[in-house]
């Protein structure tokens, strides 16, 4: 078997409501095989992976997956499980899978879930797959394969590439408030909220972090002369910079002393209770290695304390202890250490709950001054210490002391964290007993050091005593009880009119005084500037609008291949609009019918907030069936219907159960609740409805209106955005008009049925005659839908230029779409006119000579990110412009 393909889909998606990785499997010599025709295949696999025994399946209880595979099952579903089963062996926590046909035999697809916050450029899940591919291969030869270093290796990637215990903390306590969360990098950067809510993370330190107060907690020195400065107890120290200089500071200081590095971090290089010119000399080397400076400070008995300060007040605190075993009489040194480092609390570096403990220069050096080596064997409960210093990235240990803090400790750690600025502050203490006041001067303690964005394991997860949800004291300051981590989004989908709608509702937004971020098919604008150039209908595109702190409104135009390929980019909407559903894109990604189309496009309505707001087209059966759609059901929407007739059987039961609906009525544009109705606007005063001639455009109108008005947008602020949004400047590509001599050229981006039957049908009305379509159709569509766009454009235009675009081809060769065309526009009206073209400049040239004067010409382009070549093309035929008014 081998992967051909393997697609991350980022957050929600059409497969499940968790990230997942969607893998294109082809079993190649396994193809029509099954499990049963490999002999001992199911007892092989299942004594190098026992775990399968306790999958669920389609049985939905542990033992379904061997009652499949003793049964038989193809190899496809089998690698998904073993997949799964080697994901939890490295601690990777994921359960959901599912295995589909896709196209040939032997072609499968498997949709596997991905943690919440795996990176997206994380490589653990290619090399699980890989593995999986290995041990599958292994087992049908016969053979039991090795899961060996490679299992190691995965899972050292995987505790390496995982967020640590404190990001982790910090991502599930906002999720637990409903804050979304976004992982931003290979580090602990994460992103909380969205726009102009959004707040940054980087581990324990926040946007609101004072960065002179990183400064200074990175300077020990600094810190020290600050903290003195404002009478908090310090030990007394000095800065020195050679051997000398240090031994002279212990004789000024008086033994024992510490010697650690002006800027170290993490306890490292950090040397307690020195008494001799010798150690200090030595300690000195080490701590002032590569030229950093070194300070020498007095020693203060007593114990280690760590206090964590969040906004001002005592979060939580911890009673620190140095990396330790205990001896039972029989086991050396070096074995009690892999005992304890067995635990599967531990780990390296912040990745679990607790540090591995290591044995190396320090920790020898260490065990030599109690008269100890790595062979000993310590006495039964002996305690041997492996360091000084007390910090849990050497292996220490915490307990928890919150409740325990005397009110004047507390007062002075809250002073320490004000003093520095720090808002989320980590302060080290040495004291007697955190139990007694701390004073002035040093008998009584001191704070020795403080720390910006300090680790939270020790509190999260202690050793002993009751865990503290600092994680939730941190989240809980960067949104207070009461504050939004969210700005509304308008999520639009359908099969056409979705740019033109999210134009005007960002339009009609940013007019009642919104920030607004808009992605769409001609990229990304954040106020009405383009500030990424694409096809921007992705989930990276939402992201972009929703991680940009200036944003207050997010409308996100949603197109089908981006939420099957990709997924939606955000979590819930606030508004979904779905403005029509018809066959277009047919046989691309898996979706082959109508109904699977409606499928995909059904995510939208169905991942808005409880009680959201649902605009759906009752003029088109697919948009209006979505609201009975039972995962819709589920979130109770409101919903707003928007209609061109005033008598839809779907809108006059809705009104008379008091709904809302949007409306054309006699020329006017209605908004009805019930028996009360509102005129918002005529259409001869929104330019974009070309005097209520281009009826589609009239819907999209509606549909943005309702979206609007949703979101609260008074009825002045409608009606004067509605009259000042102008079809050329503020909606390229949709019924643009120039003219050349005295004949209309329109140009628009319709290429399926229902949009060229619109657009047709729209000249019709407009100029009062048939027309000349220079047409062109994408490659990627199937014949049938390619045939069907062909005849829409035939029972439209009597005459019709075909062209092709090179870069539309999609697969197919040259000439191929232009005989299909050719064909279908001859079948449904043998008397048509038509003419092939070798390119755009030549298509517009035939085209204009088919056309009598005053006849339209229905220019089709598909590039909306190529619209200056075409504009360019009409002008060096002699159009003039600007583009028509919708009154010309």
């Amino acid at each position: 078997m081998r992967i051909e393909k393997v697609r991350r889909l980022r957050g929600l998606n059409a497969y499940f409501c968790q990230p997942v990785v969607v893998v294109l499997l082809d079993l190649q010599e396994l193809t029509g095989r099954e499990t049963t025709d490999v002999p001992g295949f199911t007892p092989r696999l299942l004594e190098l992976l026992p775990g399968l025994a306790e999958h669920h399946c389609a049985a939905k209880r542990p033992g379904g997956l061997i009652d499949e595979m003793t049964g038989g099952t193809n190899f496809g579903h089998i690698l998904e499980h073993v997949t799964l089963e080697l994901s939890h062996l490295i601690g990777r926590k994921v359960s959901f899978g599912r295995t589909v046909r896709a196209g040939p035999p032997g072609s499968f697809k498997l949709i596997l879930e991905c943690p919440d916050d795996e990176w997206i450029k994380d490589p653990v899940v290619k090399q699980l797959l890989a593995l999986a591919v290995r041990v599958m291969s292994e087992t049908v030869e016969g053979r039991t394969a090795d899961l060996g270093t490679e299992l190691l290796h995965i899972a050292a990637l995987y505790e390496q590439s995982r967020l640590g215990v404190s990001t982790a903390e910090l991502a599930r306590a906002a999720r637990q408030r409903g804050i979304p969360v976004r992982r931003l990098s290979h580090v602990a950067l994460l992103q909380l909220g969205y726009g102009c809510h959004r707040r940054l993370m980087w581990a324990a330190t926040t946007e609101q972090t004072s960065g002179i107060g990183v400064n200074i907690a990175a300077d020990k020195e600094v810190t020290k002369q600050l903290l003195a400065a404002n009478s908090i107890p310090v030990p007394k120290g000095k800065v020195v910079q050679s051997a000398e200089e240090a031994v002279d500071a212990v004789a000024y200081l008086g033994a024992p002393v510490v010697v650690k590095p002006v800027s170290g971090h993490h306890g490292r290089d950090v040397f307690i209770g020195l008494s001799t010119a010798e150690e200090v000399i030595t300690a000195c080397g080490a701590a002032g290695a590569g030229g950093r400076r070194v300070l020498v400070e007095r020693y203060i008995p007593g114990s280690d304390y760590r206090v964590l300060v969040v906004g001002g007040r005592v979060a939580a605190a911890a009673e620190l202890s140095p990396a330790r075993v205990t001896g039972d009489g029989v086991c050396e040194i070096a074995a009690l250490i892999d005992r304890v480092n067995a635990d599967p609390r531990r780990g390296i570096g912040h990745a679990r709950p607790l540090t591995r403990i290591v044995l190396d220069d320090v920790a020898i050096a260490h065990l030599a001054g109690q008269g100890l080596a790595p062979t000993s064997v310590p006495a039964v409960g002996q305690i041997v210490t492996l360091r000084h210093n007390a910090n849990l990235s050497a292996g220490g240990t915490s307990k928890d002391v919150t409740g325990s803090v005397h009110p004047a400790v507390a007062r002075v750690c809250a002073r320490v964290a004000a003093i520095t600025g720090l808002d989320v502050c980590g302060i080290d203490l040495r004291l007697p007993d955190i139990r007694q006041p701390l004073l002035a001067g040093e008998a009584s303690g001191a704070v020795l050091a403080i720390n910006a964005s300090p680790d939270l394991r020790m509190h999260l997860r202690p050793s002993e005593g009751a865990p503290r949800d600092v994680a939730g004291d941190i989240v809980g300051q960067l949104y207070p009880p009461g504050t939004s981590s969210r700005v509304p989004i308008v999520s639009v989908t359908g099969t056409n009119g979705k740019t033109t709608t999210v134009r005007l509702i960002a339009h009609i937004l940013r007019h009642s005084g919104r920030h607004v971020g808009l992605t769409s098919t001609h990229g990304v604008y954040i106020d009405g500037d383009l500030v990424h150039a694409a096809d921007a209908t992705g989930p990276r595109s939402a992201e972009m609008v929703l991680g940009d702190p200036r944003v207050q409104a997010a409308v996100l135009e949603r197109a089908r291949g981006g939420i099957v390929r990709h997924g939606l980019g955000y979590d819930r909407a606030d508004v979904a609009v779905v403005t029509n559903i018809s066959g277009d894109h047919l046989g691309n990604d898996g979706i082959d019918t109508l109904d699977d189309l409606v499928t995909v496009k059904s995510l939208v309505a169905e991942h808005i907030i409880y009680r959201g707001q649902l605009v759906l087209n009752a003029d088109d059966q697919h948009s209006a069936g979505l609201g009975q759609r039972p995962a819709v059901r589920d979130r109770d929407p409101v919903v707003r219907y928007f209609s061109l007739g005033p008598a839809n059987q779907v809108v006059t039961g809705h009104l008379r159960l008091g709904g809302i609906a949007y409306l054309l009525d006699d020329g006017w544009l209605i908004e009805a609740e019930g028996a009360r109705c509102t005129a918002l606007a005529h259409v001869q005063d929104v330019p974009q409805s070309w005097d209520g001639r281009a009826e589609f455009m009239v819907a999209n109108v509606l549909a943005a209106v309702a979206a609007t008005r949703a979101l609260g947008v008074q009825v002045n602020d409608v009606r004067d955005a509605l009259t000042s949004f102008e079809p050329g400047e503020d909606n390229p590509g949709r019924i643009n008009i120039l003219c050349i001599g005295e004949i209309p050229v329109v140009v628009d981006f319709a290429h399926n049925p229902a949009a060229l039957s619109a657009v047709g049908s729209f000249l019709r009305r407009r100029w009062g005659r048939e027309g000349v379509a220079v047409l062109t159709l994408p490659g990627n569509r199937t014949d049938a839908l390619v045939v069907d766009s062909a005849h829409a454009v035939a029972r439209e235009f009597d005459r019709v230029v075909v062209y092709e675009q090179p870069d539309a081809l999609r697969g197919r060769q040259p000439g191929e779409m232009t005989k299909l065309i050719s064909s279908a526009l001859t079948n449904v009206r043998p008397d048509i006119r038509w003419e092939p073209a070798a390119d755009l400049d030549q298509a517009i040239t035939i085209g204009m000579a088919l056309a009598a004067p005053a006849d339209p010409v229905l220019l089709v382009h598909l590039f909306h990110e190529k619209m200056d070549p075409v504009v360019s093309a009409l002008y060096r035929l002699g159009a003039h412009g600007p583009l028509e008014s919708h009154g010309g």
